[in-house]
């Protein structure tokens, strides 16, 4: 018995040629993709960080340009303290939402982890400048660290001039 040809829809080539995202060829919509985000940054919050990756992953792998799965991966890698992959997490989901608060507090965290200090100071300062009313928590997680850092800084000056 001979077997029929099955030629895949011109989408789902362009998928293969990766001239198009694999979400293009199913078709979520920014609802569905943004409930699964939700769903991802709950299971985050409670803890359950394997089940929050997986989705995280998966939407990268739905769309590549999804924002939200850029910086929850990178959330996740930064937690994990894999800090290299965290900073390209980040900085694609900056790229893709350079007004998103928390994605500029959270790879200022990881460059500061990496003794970035310089670019570290740029992603706090425009974390920082994205919420001057003060509401959102990664700008304030970002006013936290450099206070942190200036005490720091204030109290090792201070046992300086004493010796």
């Amino acid at each position: 018995m001979r077997q029929a040809l099955i030629v895949p829809s011109a989408t789902f080539q362009k998928v293969l040629r990766e001239e198009a995202s694999l979400n293009e060829y199913i078709g979520f919509d920014d609802v569905e993709l943004n409930a699964a985000a939700s769903f991802a940054a709950s299971l985050y919050e409670q803890g359950r960080i394997a089940e929050a990756r997986a989705i995280f992953e998966g939407l990268i792998a739905l769309d590549p340009n999804f924002c939200m799965g850029h910086a929850g991966l990178g959330a996740i890698d930064l937690i994990e303290g894999r800090l290299e992959p965290a900073v390209r997490s980040l900085t694609r989901a900056a790229e893709l939402n350079p007004g998103d608060a928390s994605v500029q507090s959270n790879l200022g965290e990881a460059l500061l982890q990496q003794a970035q200090f310089s670019a570290a100071a740029r992603c706090f300062e425009r974390a920082l400048a994205l919420d001057p009313a003060g509401s959102d928590p990664g700008a304030n997680r970002a006013r936290a660290i450099i206070a942190g850092l200036r005490q720091a800084i204030e109290l090792q000056a201070a046992r300086r001039s004493t010796k």
